[in-house]
């Protein structure tokens, strides 16, 4: 009670004062800084108008930059799918995270199969091509390359046909490429790798470029164009990305290097005789006058003969797709012979890849591209038409079996018969 015994109004002015008073419009103003605009002046009026005007013209070059930037990806040329076209396009702009993440999640949804039978196509195709046999009867008795022994497959009892090798491209009557099938572990039993041997003598080698990757501007073009096909064998797909460092290495071509070509690196050179060598670079290759192309993929898994001791080392063999997980991978190597061997599969990891490369044969062997969009073995049958030969895909991965018949994304690899 204050004096006289009348009560004092409360020192809060906004004790008392109705719901709608001043101090709710003035907690409304804070909240909510908007003001109608009949309660502007011509002036704020005519400012709050640029405002709004300037900041949707941004908004619409935002979003129009975006999509510009996203439908060039979807339709520049080339045979990648949309997935693929996407993925480069978020790693183009730093979004490789995103594209990792997604990529492990969709293997922690639906990983590999153990166990089971390969479905029937492949067993078709296992069984159906002849072994690669006696040379025909025009030819000498004796063939200059003789047909490859069967190589001994991983899983027992072998189906038939398994490991066996055939005729996948010839050259003057003799088998330049042979290729056959097997099954990549004892427990992923459903999925299936290709192995191609390549005779080192009777074919020549050509680093090709693609135009996004590495993306410099060389002589030689990103396809095998008309007119630069007779003779066409085989084809295989580059490495990891050298223009974001997932090579760990460069790639040189028509004097010109693209990333940085790094000592120890896992590389495949290109000599000017058409011949090619795989190896550690600074170590069993080197840049000499008569290299004309190299391609460099992180470190050797097969070096000596024998599987890397680190093969297990998850880290060194992916980012997105890390070595231990079994995904589509490919591999090059090299035989004692100077012979040329190259695994692609549907469900590897690490060192079952390095275990198909070593068992093949290779002596010193590198990791090459990974995921359904990349791997790839090409053989060519030019019996019909020898200034266009007829491709066809070893194993069956997202691109047709023409891709460097038309611009490739990526950089790849063309075997001629000499």
């Amino acid at each position: 009670m204050g004096q006289g015994g009348i009560a004092q109004r409360p020192s809060d002015p906004e004790a008392e004062e109705p719901p709608d008073g001043p101090a709710q419009a003035r907690r409304r103003r804070r909240l909510l800084p908007w003001k109608h605009k009949r309660d502007l002046t011509p002036a704020q009026l005519r400012r709050r108008r640029l405002t709004v005007r300037g900041a949707l013209g941004v908004g619409v070059i935002c979003v129009g930059s975006l999509a510009w930037s996203i439908g060039d990806a979807l339709t520049y040329p080339g045979s990648d799918s949309n997935a693929a076209r996407l993925a480069e396009w978020a790693r183009d702009h730093e979004l490789g995270f995103v594209v990792n993440e997604l990529e492990d999640l969709q293997y922690k949804l639906n990983p590999p199969k153990v166990g089971g039978s390969l479905p029937a196509d492949a067993l078709a195709r296992m069984k159906a091509t002849a072994p690669a046999g006696p040379a025909p009867a025009h030819v000498a008795a004796q063939p200059l390359i003789p047909a490859r022994a069967p190589m001994r497959p991983l899983v027992k009892p072998a189906l038939a046909g398994e490991g066996v090798y055939r005729t996948l491209a010839s050259a003057h009557g003799e088998p330049v490429v042979q290729g056959t099938y097997v099954r990549p572990d004892a427990e992923h039993t459903s999925y299936e790798a290709a192995v191609a041997w390549i005779s080192g003598k009777y074919a020549r080698f050509q680093l090709h470029p693609g135009f996004r990757e590495p993306g410099e501007t060389f002589d030689v073009p990103p396809t095998i164009p008309k007119g630069q096909r007779k003779g066409l064998v085989a084809t295989w797909n580059g490495g990891f990305r050298i223009t974001d460092g997932g090579s760990r290495g460069g790639f040189y071509l028509d004097g010109k290097t693209a990333g940085t070509l790094r000592d120890g690196a896992a590389s495949e050179v290109f000599y000017r005789d058409g011949s090619v060598k795989i190896g550690v670079w600074g170590r069993d290759v080197r840049k000499t006058p008569d290299v004309v192309g190299i391609r460099q993929c992180l470190e050797l898994m097969v070096d000596g003969g024998k599987v890397v001791p680190d093969i297990n080392d998850d880290s060194k063999w992916g980012v997105s797709d890390q070595g231990g997980m079994f995904v589509p991978r490919s591999g090059v190597g090299v035989t004692a012979k100077g012979d040329i061997v190259m695994v692609v599969g549907q469900a590897l990891n690490a060192r079952s890849l390095a275990n198909l490369m070593q068992r093949a044969g290779a002596v010193r062997a590198m990791p090459l591209d990974m995921n359904r969009a990349w791997p790839s073995f090409m053989s060519y049958d030019g019996s019909h038409d020898p200034s266009n030969p007829k491709p066809t895909n070893i194993l069956d991965f997202e691109d047709p079996p023409d891709r460097y018949y038309v611009q490739a994304t990526r950089d790849f690899v063309a075997v001629y018969a000499r």
